[in-house]
């Protein structure tokens, strides 16, 4: 007999962040994937085969998505999110709806929801439900949980951030943390915008001063530095200062119309290269740089050049913050009885975090500067290279 009976597929992809008010109202999507947003498209890891013993009881699970601000087809880390639970669906034994939260008194109401709805896992998607996720992983054990961008005890979040409690002093054995090392990939495209840049100044701003926005302005700042340190130049970044934890922010997830002020606020500083890190608000920037034709545009999250196709002829490249991978692998392993709590942080090394191809600028990037980007890539995935050691060099 064979041993071996159910092949599925992995399909993973590519991308990564934060999504502001509006009336208290949720919206359910169809099991079908086919009358829900269609998730941003990416580009395809290698198929990886799971197989299944044919003694092994394959469970047909429910899987639900809570969203942050932004909603599922935000093009961002939402949307990301959803692509991760639909290609669940494709490839295993899940079934998946997502409900989206407008404010915040809808973290708690619509995870309620879902767990009145008998999921077997709810993904919550930022560390703004960290709070309400944990007293819903305490209250139902036999639930499995997957929050992105946040882990406890510390569950990198606002209240986190301001010392208070945010839901659980422990790790749960029902709830799995999602994290990413997203300095790692920003370190590069920090490197590739100072070989590129023509004025000698790039920039960078994000949304709310959240610490999955910041650690992107992180890594993009050691890449500039580094590239001066290895090529004897001053390139100047505008935008961000780790050491002060002081840059630009819009104070929202939402607004393409700052997104817009932002850029043009930049380019009249000689910025020529900019790294939006504020979901939807990072579209504005893009538009005003295809307007005028006074900058180009690094993406965040997905693949800018797929997701957002419209801005191609600005978009050099995209830090990946591959949510749906994530996502993926957490429904995958609770298929097949192997889901843990505790952390899983996405890095280079694991495929979690990349920058993205240059497409239409493929030609554009000197040859020596994409090998400069190869060797930088192996030496952080190495050790030999961290943003931390070139920061505080």
């Amino acid at each position: 007999m064979k041993k071996l009976s159910l092949v599925f597929t992995v399909l993973a992809a590519a991308a990564m962040l934060l999504s502001a008010c509006g009336p208290a109202a949720t919206t359910a999507a169809p099991a079908p994937a086919t009358q829900a947003p269609v998730p941003p498209a990416a580009t395809q890891a290698p198929v990886v085969p799971v197989l299944i013993p044919t003694n092994t009881a394959v469970p047909h699970i429910k899987v639900g998505e809570v969203t942050d601000f932004g909603g599922v087809d935000d093009k961002s880390f939402n949307a990301l999110g959803w692509k991760g639970v639909t290609d669940a669906m494709a490839a295993l034994p899940a079934d998946g709806k997502y409900l989206e939260s407008n404010v915040q008194s809808d973290y708690a109401k619509n995870i309620q929801q879902m767990l009145s709805e008998k999921m077997d896992m709810i993904i919550t998607i930022g560390f703004a439900l960290g709070t309400d996720t944990a007293t819903a992983a305490k209250a139902n054990p036999n639930v499995k949980f997957a929050i992105v961008d946040a882990t406890y005890p510390d569950c990198f979040s606002a209240a986190a951030v301001e010392g208070k409690d945010c839901g659980s002093k422990t790790e749960m054995p029902n709830v799995r943390g999602l994290m990413f090392q997203t300095d790692q990939a920003a370190f590069l495209a920090g490197y590739l915008s100072a070989g590129m840049t023509k004025t000698g100044k790039v920039g960078t701003f994000g949304g709310i001063a959240y610490p999955s926005v910041t650690i992107f302005m992180k890594g993009f700042q050691a890449g500039v530095k580094y590239y001066n340190q290895k090529h004897s130049t001053k390139v100047e970044l505008v935008g961000w200062d780790d050491a002060t934890q002081k840059g630009l922010f819009t104070g929202n997830f939402s607004s393409t119309d700052d997104g817009k002020t932002f850029a043009t606020s930049l380019v009249q500083e000689s910025v020529d290269i900019i790294m939006p890190v504020a979901g939807p608000v990072g579209l504005g920037a893009a538009a005003y740089c295809q307007t005028s034709g006074k900058c180009l545009i690094i993406g965040v999250d997905t693949d800018w050049f797929v997701s957002a196709n419209e801005y191609a002829s600005v978009e050099l490249s995209s830090v990946q913050k591959k949510v749906d991978v994530a996502v993926y692998n957490a429904i995958k392993d609770v298929v097949i009885g192997k889901f843990t709590g505790g952390t899983y942080t996405s890095t280079l090394a694991n495929g979690g975090l990349d920058l993205a191809p240059f497409h239409g600028f493929d030609s554009k990037v000197p040859a020596s500067l994409k090998a400069e980007l190869g060797q930088l890539k192996a030496d952080i995935i190495s050790g030999a290279v961290t943003v931390d050691g070139v920061l505080k060099s």
